[in-house]
């Protein structure tokens, strides 16, 4: 482990510079597609990473038709150590614009609020963000106040980059199988339809997909999709009278109705679940609301259904003419129900960040990451952190050394596989 650290600390790292490319590149998923990957831009990140990877000399790397991208590094130990998977995802949120973004890199911040050039209006604040005030003397990488960055999860794909180009050209560094999969369409929640487990064959996982520095994450949200698809009854609006019963206004008073000091977003933390309509749309005559259901406890999904149900029932009450179906499907699990029954998968990542000289924390997040699913398709994978910070916002923002001691991780964690 000496040698390790002695390398490291002289290794030029290439993350910073990999993310400020990939993150010009729009790779913006879209919910609403039908296609896979959901969109074709995303292909463009993938092939720019192919083309690097086969620069460091993998042959083997691959982007399949689905927007997959997959590569393999042998071993480099003589006896048998299992394949460990390393995972992120290329493919940004669609709840902000994702092209033409501009990095900036705030060097030797200094507590300063950030006022991002292009909008001035979009100022992140020290006091807002206090993971901030534990970077000191780093540098923040931001974008310009008209997109979001990508860190999430770009600064992940770069990290992994990183770790390979340091395995490149330390050959005496000792590793196992490393398998390393990037993916499309993490944010739309379709990250791993298509993926080919066969190709990855691991035996364990992790995503770099994690916030702080330090942070290990081994529970998730469980999730499910719930639509609420209402007939109502279209008239013309100049002989409506009696007659008409809008879709759209009895979409709009079940969203009314919903929970607001509790069940929301806004108003819950830590541990606490959420119903969150995310879309609607229809006319007159017929509309749709989509939500995204939420809860650490699974059992609470079938619950929160229920209520949206009953809640669109009393709605209709008043309107004896139009009528409601729904829909409910599972998303994800919280990946903890796997997990706490393979404890070497924590406690390796564990060493790894104190060798890389950090203070793990285990903890839950409230979301999901490609690793919830693939830990139920039987590739346990707990989410390192990545160091992406105010993600889906014009806000968001990366350190530099955060993004090193993820890469740190990733080498010191293979190392301690390979013992």
């Amino acid at each position: 482990m000496a040698l390790i650290s002695d390398l490291l600390k002289k290794y030029h790292f290439t993350s910073t510079e990999r993310f400020l490319r990939y993150v010009q590149i729009d790779t913006q998923s879209d919910p609403r597609s039908l296609q896979s990957p959901s969109t074709e831009k995303q292909k463009n990140l993938g092939k720019v990473i192919v083309d690097e990877l086969h620069e460091l000399g993998l042959a083997n790397a691959e982007l399949d038709q689905y927007g997959y991208v997959y590569t393999f590094l042998p071993g480099n130990v003589a006896h048998e150590t299992p394949t460990i998977c390393f995972c992120a995802h290329m493919d940004t949120s669609p709840d902000c614009s994702g092209a033409d973004v501009k990095p900036i890199v705030h060097e030797n911040y200094q507590g300063q609020d950030l006022v991002l050039p292009d909008d001035p209006s979009v100022i992140i604040r020290a006091a807002e963000h206090p993971d901030l005030l534990e970077q000191f003397g780093n540098d923040i990488i931001t974008a310009s106040g008209k997109t979001l960055l990508g860190a999430d999860n770009k600064a992940g794909v770069a990290e992994i980059m990183d770790a390979l180009a340091f395995w490149v050209a330390h050959p005496e560094v000792p590793h196992g199988p490393i398998s390393i999969v990037f993916t499309p369409d993490e944010e739309v929640g379709r990250g791993t339809d298509h993926i080919d487990l066969s190709k990855i064959n691991a035996t364990y996982g992790y995503t770099l997909d994690g916030e702080k520095r330090g942070h290990l994450e081994n529970e998730t949200f469980s999730a499910d999709g719930f639509t609420v698809y209402i007939q109502g009854i279209s008239q013309h609006p100049g002989f409506a009278k009696g007659r008409m019963e809008s879709a759209l206004k009895i979409a709009a008073e079940i969203i009314a109705a919903l929970p607001k000091d509790t069940l929301s977003p806004e108003t819950t933390e830590g541990k606490q679940g959420f119903i969150h309509p995310t879309d609607i749309q229809g006319s007159v005559e017929e509309a749709r609301i989509d939500f995204i259901l939420r809860d650490f406890d699974t059992a609470k999904l079938a619950e929160y259904g229920e209520l949206i149900q009953s809640i669109s029932q009393k709605v209709l009450a008043n309107y004896p003419n139009a009528s409601a179906t729904f829909e409910q499907n599972e998303q994800y699990r919280n990946m903890y129900e796997i997990l706490k029954d393979h404890p070497q998968c924590m406690d390796y990542a564990m060493e790894a960040m104190k060798l890389a000289g950090l203070k793990p924390e285990t903890c839950s997040i409230r979301g999901g990451t490609d690793g919830s699913r693939l830990t139920f398709m039987g590739l346990p994978c707990p989410n390192i952190f990545a160091g992406e910070h105010a993600f889906h916002s014009k806000q968001e923002w990366v350190s530099v050394q955060d993004m090193q001691k993820a890469t740190e991780t990733i080498i010191h964690l293979s190392c301690i596989f390979a013992r």
